[in-house]
This record gives C-alpha cells, sequence and structure tokens, in this order.
C-alpha cells in the first residue's frame, strides 16, 4: 500500500469517514522519499527503538519499522485509529497509543515500552506546537537523537548563529541542549492539504552536558528571554526584567562591560557563551548582595 499516493490516500480516509482537522493542524505527507529519507537518518537501528509523534496514515511509520526495532507511535486523534489499524497491519513490531506528547511523561513512556534500549523520537509536528513539543522531546532526555518537520523558517530561527535576523532565544535554548541541524527542505507541494509554506527536516542531538555550563540555568534563560523580549532596546535596557529589581541599570551596565560586553550591545549579538559569562556574573553579584549587610 502507498501511503504517500494520494489516491491511496483518499481511498482510505474516505472509507474510514476521516476528514482533516484544521485544529490539529493535519498535513499528510504525498512523497514517498520524504519518509523513506528521515526513517534512514534518525539514527534508529534494529537494536534501538522509535517514538513517533503524530504517526497520520502510518506512512514514516512503516518505514520506521523497518529500520527500527521497535516503534511507538503516539497519536492524538482517535479517528486515526482504525485508519491506522489497516495502515499498519502489516507491522509487527508497532504500538500505536493514543496521547498527547504535550501532556505525556515521555521518559517513563520510553521506560515502559522500551526498557533499556536507546530511543530516537521522530515527528512530523504540527506548526502550532513545534515548540512546545520540541521543548517537550528535550526536556525528557529520553533520547538519542530527535528528527522532526518543521516549518522551514521555524528550522532556521532555530540553527540560527548569534547575530543573524534568524536569532531567538529558542534558537539558544535548543542550542543549548542540542546540537541542531537541518537535513534537508520538504517542500509545500509534499504534503495533502499543502499548506502555505515549505518544510524542512531537523535533527537534533542532545548533548551530555550542556553547550556552556552555568551557575544558575533558571537565571540564564531568565535573561536570555529578557533580552529577545525587547530585542530592539540594548542589552542594559532589556535584562533588567530578569533581575526582579535585584539589580539597578548602573550595576546591570557594570556586568555587561565587566563581561568585555560593548555597553550598548543588543542581546541578538550575544552567543551562548557570552549569555553564560553574563549569567554567571549576574548570579555573583546577586550572591554577594543576598548576603551583604545592609
Amino acid at each position: 500500500m502507498g501511503l504517500c499516493d494520494i489516491h491511496v490516500i483518499k481511498d482510505v480516509l474516505s472509507r474510514h469517514g476521516f476528514h482533516f482537522s484544521k485544529s490539529l493542524g493535519q498535513n499528510f505527507l504525498t512523497a514517498q522519499w520524504v519518509p523513506e529519507r528521515i526513517a534512514a537518518e534518525c539514527g534508529a537501528g534494529p537494536d534501538a527503538a522509535a517514538l513517533e509523534v503524530g504517526p497520520g496514515m502510518g506512512c514514516l511509520t512503516v518505514e520506521l519499522s523497518k529500520v527500527a526495532g521497535q516503534v511507538v507511535a503516539i497519536e492524538l486523534d482517535r479517528a486515526l485509529f482504525p485508519v491506522l489499524d489497516e495502515t499498519l497491519a502489516g507491522c509487527d513490531n508497532v504500538e500505536v497509543v493514543h496521547g498527547d506528547v504535550l501532556k505525556t511523561d515521555l521518559a517513563a513512556l520510553c521506560r515502559e515500552k522500551f526498557g533499556d534500549k536507546p530511543v530516537y523520537a521522530c515527528a512530523n509536528l504540527p506548526y502550532y506546537i513545534t515548540t512546545p513539543a520540541i521543548a517537550a522531546l528535550l526536556d525528557s532526555h529520553a533520547f538519542q537523537g530527535v528528527t522532526v518537520m518543521v516549518q522551514k523558517e521555524v528550522a532556521r530561527r532555530i540553527c540560527a548563529p548569534a547575530g543573524s535576523s534568524d536569532y531567538s532565544a529558542f534558537s539558544i535554548y535548543v542550542q543549548y541542549h542540542a546540537d541542531a541541524r537541518i537535513l534537508f527542505d520538504v517542500p509545500a507541494g509534499c504534503f495533502v492539504p499543502q499548506p502555505k509554506v515549505d518544510s524542512a527536516v531537523l535533527r537534533l542531538t542532545p548533548r551530555e552536558t550542556p553547550a556552556v555550563q552555568v551557575q544558575d540555568e533558571k537565571l540564564f534563560f531568565a535573561i536570555v528571554r529578557a533580552a529577545f523580549n525587547q530585542r530592539r532596546k540594548t542589552l542594559a535596557n532589556a535584562v533588567s526584567p530578569a533581575f526582579g529589581g535585584r539589580l539597578n541599570k548602573d550595576e546591570i551596565l557594570e556586568l555587561i562591560t565587566g563581561c568585555g560586553l560593548d555597553a550598548r550591545v543588543r542581546g541578538e549579538k550575544l552567543s551562548l557563551a557570552e549569555y553564560g559569562r553574563l549569567a554567571d556574573a549576574a548570579a555573583a553579584r546577586l550572591a554577594a548582595k543576598a548576603t551583604s549587610p545592609e
């Protein structure tokens, strides 16, 4: 059964009375080379397992079943279960479970289903949950690799270097936790219904230790978020909310220049290492203020 053949897609979905859900951002692949390449490059092998998020009709699921020893697919839309029962009938190493990736304890699910096998995550993510879904996959610390298809613009943003127009707080978040690279682009014409934008397949390899070592990770990300929330402002003017009033403007400027940065620098110019130095300097200053006598 050619699950990327538009005629097969229409026939199977029609027989099961399935209708695409705009609210769930459903778009099914019509180009067989895409799931084949994702499965081939995701990293899973016969001794490993694959966790798929959002199998749709199962075209990627089938390809994953050919390379991985075991596959579990999480599907939110119960209307797709009868479809998947048909399309995955010959895949004995595949299990489909109902769930929401944003509400599932992914680490616990992997332990339950795969034991101590290495696990690789794969997903064709709906655009509207891309950021929280990637965060959930990385925060679980359950995967050897995460291969996701996302909006091309988002993929560029995730991999963007410091100083580029695509660089964002989410770039820093992902790059802090993983090595990120774009594997290949997927034109909009490879889907039904056809989206308005192209996609890209992104490979994230979680780091054993973060890209930078910081004293206070919570403070590090608070500074990053504040800097990009007001990215048109200088760093000194933008990051004050991160300190909750505990540091005044002069103290913040002193921290910035003390890290070897220009007093007028904007947050989008700082690398992860520079944000790390600033966060550590801020943590030290705040600790000193907390222990000093009034």
